[in-house]
């Protein structure tokens, strides 16, 4: 995995809208510098990064790279508390499956 991408992924989700603007500024940076495409491992790994909203038009970038990746669909662990929809939003653009459990 790329360090751009590990960066991103070791922050954690994307904040929500109550986060500063500071914050968010700087989470939108580390997205849009990791180079595109990603890699299907890197793109299971960025789709761990979603948040309660889509912060401010972020988690939409997240999303977009996050297809970049070639390939087949990788196999998307369930959504993390406080995800929002936003594991759902992929797998129906994705077409990825509801993981079972």
């Amino acid at each position: 995995m790329r360090p751009e991408v590990r960066t991103f992924v070791a922050d954690g989700p994307l904040p929500d809208r109550d986060a500063s603007e500071e914050v968010i500024d700087r989470r939108e940076r580390q997205l849009t510098a990791i180079p595109r495409p990603v890699t299907p491992e890197e793109a299971a790994a960025l789709a761990t990064c979603f948040g309660p909203d889509d912060c401010y038009g972020v988690a939409w970038t997240l999303m977009h790279l996050i297809e970049t990746a070639p390939g087949p669909v990788p196999q998307l662990e369930g959504p993390g508390p406080g995800a929002g929809d936003w594991a759902e939003v992929l797998r129906a653009r994705w077409g990825g499956e509801r993981p079972t459990a």
